[in-house]
C-alpha cells in the first residue's frame, strides 16, 4: 500500500500531470495527420525525456503512445484517410457514417471504444501481467503461425458482396509482403534489381495510397464531372451514452480481449488486433449486415482493440523485459537509462514506478476525450477549406506522411501506385480492408509457416498433435468461420436500432 501511494503522489505531480496531457494531446496531433504516429511521436519526444525523472518520463511517453493510436481515428472518419494502420479498419465505417453527415456520431464511438478498451487493457494490465507475461512466453511460432492464421481467416468475411473479391484482395496484399529479403534465406525476391524495395513495401504507404490518394482521385473526378461532392462537416464530438452500448457491450469487451491478448504477444501489434477484432465482429455482429455502411459495432471493435493493445504491450516489456512493439522497445530503452531495469524483478525492485506506469497509462486514455474534443475542432476547420485547397492540403500531407516513416523515395512511387490501385478496386467493387490484412499480416505468416515447418520436420500434424495452444487456435478459427452461418440458419436475428447519442462540445 505504502508503494501505491508513492505512486499516486508521483503520478498526481503537477509535472507528471502535464507531461501526460501534453504527450496525450500531441499524440494525438501526430495520430490524426496522414503517416506519422507512434514511432514519429515518442521519437521527438525521447531527447528530452533525459533529463526528467523516471515517472515524468514514462507519462510523457505513454500519453503519446495512446493518443497516437486513438488519433488516427479522426482523420478516418472526416477525411478517409488513416492516420495511422491501425485506424485503417475504422475507416471502413467512420467515413460512410461521415457522408451520412454522421462525422461527430462516429468520432464519438470511435472516442469512447478507445477510453474503454485502454481502460480495459489498463485493468489487465494491473491484475494479470505476471500471470500473461508466462503464457506469452509459450508462443512459439506454430503458436504464432496458428494465431495469424486465424487473423488472416477474416479476409472472406471483409467483402460486402462476393466473398471471391474479398480473397483476391487478401492475395494481392500476400503478394505484396512476398517483395524484398526472404525472412529465412535473405535471398532476394521480386525487387528488379531496386536496392530501394529490398526492405520490402512498407504499410503506411499502401493505406494512405490505398484509402486516401483514391479517395482524392475519386473526389476531384466527381468535380471534374461536374458532379456533387457530399461535404462532410463535423462541428461537435458527439458521445454515445451508455443506453446506445445497449447491445453492443459483448462486441466491446470482446474486441478489448483480442486487443489485450494480442498486445502481449510481442511483435503482433495494433494493426492486426484491429483487423482481427473488425472481421470477428462482422462476423458475429447482429447487425453484420450493415458492415461497409457505416455500422457502429466496426468502429468499436477496431478502436477498442487497437487502444487495448497499449496496456497489453507493456505486459511483456515489464515483466519480462520483452518489447511488444517497436514502441515498447523505446520505451523500455527510456527506462534502463533512468536506471530501471525490466524483468522478473521489476514489481520487488521498483514498485511504486510500475504503479506509476499502471497510473499513468490509465489518466492518459481518460484525458483521449478532452484531446479528441481539440484536435476534431482543429480539424473541422481544416474541413471548412474550399475543395480546390483541401483535396492539396491533403494530398499534400499524405505524400509527406508515407515519406517521413522511412524517409526511402520509392515510397512516393508506391503511394501513387496504391492509390491507382484503390481506384480501380473501387470501380470493381473489390474491398480494399483485406488487401491491408494480407500485407499486414503476410510477412509474420510466411516467417511463422516456415518456422513451423522447420520445427515439425515438415509435418503439418504434428502442430496439432504436438503443440495444444496452437491446436486450439485452429479448431477456433473453424468454429468462428462456421458460427454465422450456423446462427443464421438456426438462431436469426433482427438487427439494432441505434440508440439516442449524447453530445459533448
Amino acid at each position: 500500500m505504502e508503494h501505491f501511494i508513492i505512486a499516486l503522489q508521483q503520478t498526481f505531480s503537477l509535472t507528471s500531470l502535464l507531461m501526460v496531457f501534453g504527450g496525450t494531446l500531441l499524440g494525438t496531433v501526430l495520430g490524426a495527420l496522414p503517416g506519422l504516429g507512434s514511432i514519429v511521436g515518442i521519437s521527438i519526444c525521447l531527447p528530452f525525456t533525459y533529463t526528467m525523472g523516471s515517472v515524468p518520463a514514462i507519462a510523457l511517453l505513454l500519453g503519446v503512445y495512446a493518443g497516437s493510436i486513438y488519433g488516427g481515428s479522426i482523420s478516418s472518419v472526416l477525411i478517409n484517410t488513416p492516420g495511422t494502420p491501425q485506424s485503417a479498419a475504422t475507416a471502413i465505417e467512420g467515413y460512410p457514417m461521415a457522408l451520412q453527415g454522421k462525422a461527430g456520431e462516429a468520432i464519438g464511438w470511435a472516442t469512447m471504444s478507445s477510453v474503454l478498451g485502454g481502460l480495459f487493457s489498463c485493468l489487465v494490465l494491473l491484475v494479470a501481467a505476471p500471470q500473461l507475461a508466462s503464457v506469452a512466453s509459450k508462443f512459439g511460432a506454430v503458436e504464432m503461425f496458428a494465431l495469424i492464421f486465424l487473423g488472416l481467416s477474416s479476409i472472406s468475411t471483409l467483402a460486402s458482396g462476393s466473398k471471391i473479391k474479398g480473397i483476391f484482395s487478401g492475395f494481392v496484399g500476400l503478394a505484396l509482403a512476398l517483395i524484398g529479403q526472404d525472412p529465412i534465406t535473405g535471398e532476394m525476391r521480386f525487387t528488379f534489381d531496386s536496392f530501394a524495395l529490398m526492405s520490402g513495401i512498407d504499410l503506411i504507404p499502401v493505406v494512405v495510397g490505398a484509402f486516401a490518394i483514391s479517395e482524392i482521385l475519386s473526389r476531384v473526378d466527381a468535380i471534374s464531372r461536374s458532379q456533387k461532392v457530399n461535404p462532410i462537416r463535423c462541428e461537435k464530438l458527439i458521445l454515445p451514452g451508455f443506453r446506445a452500448y445497449k447491445g453492443r457491450y459483448w462486441q466491446l469487451l470482446k474486441s478489448s480481449m483480442i486487443g489485450a491478448g494480442i498486445g502481449i504477444l510481442p511483435g503482433a501489434g495494433a494493426t492486426a488486433a484491429a483487423f482481427i477484432a473488425y472481421g470477428e465482429s462482422q462476423r458475429s455482429s447482429p447487425n453484420r449486415k450493415n458492415f461497409g455502411k457505416g455500422e457502429p459495432d466496426g468502429i468499436i471493435a477496431a478502436e477498442a482493440s487497437n487502444n487495448a493493445v497499449t496496456g497489453g504491450a507493456l505486459v511483456p516489456s515489464l515483466a519480462l523485459g520483452l518489447p511488444g512493439d517497436a514502441v515498447t522497445a523505446i520505451m523500455l530503452a527510456t527506462l534502463i537509462l533512468h536506471g530501471i531495469v525490466p524483468g522478473s524483478r521489476l514489481m520487488q525492485d521498483s514498485p511504486s514506478t510500475v504503479y506509476a506506469a499502471f497510473l499513468t497509462l490509465t489518466l492518459a486514455n481518460i484525458l483521449l476525450i478532452p484531446c479528441g474534443i481539440i484536435v476534431m475542432r482543429a480539424f473541422a476547420h481544416l474541413l471548412r477549406m474550399p475543395e480546390q485547397l483541401f483535396l492539396p492540403t491533403i494530398c499534400l500531407l499524405c505524400m509527406l506522411g508515407a515519406y517521413a516513416g522511412r524517409m526511402n523515395p520509392v515510397d512516393f512511387y508506391v503511394t501513387f501506385a496504391a492509390g491507382i490501385m484503390g481506384i480501380v478496386f473501387r470501380y470493381f467493387s473489390v474491398p480494399i480492408a483485406p488487401m491491408v490484412i494480407g500485407l499486414v499480416l503476410g510477412f509474420q505468416f510466411e516467417f511463422s509457416l516456415r518456422q513451423a515447418l522447420i520445427i515439425t520436420g515438415g509435418n503439418p500434424l504434428l502442430m496439432l498433435t504436438d503443440h495444444p495452444i496452437a491446436a486450439g487456435l485452429f479448431i477456433l478459427t473453424v468454429v468462428i468461420q462456421a458460427g454465422p452461418y450456423v446462427s443464421d440458419k438456426f438462431f436469426p436475428t433482427k438487427a439494432l436500432a441505434v440508440p439516442e447519442t449524447e453530445e459533448a462540445s
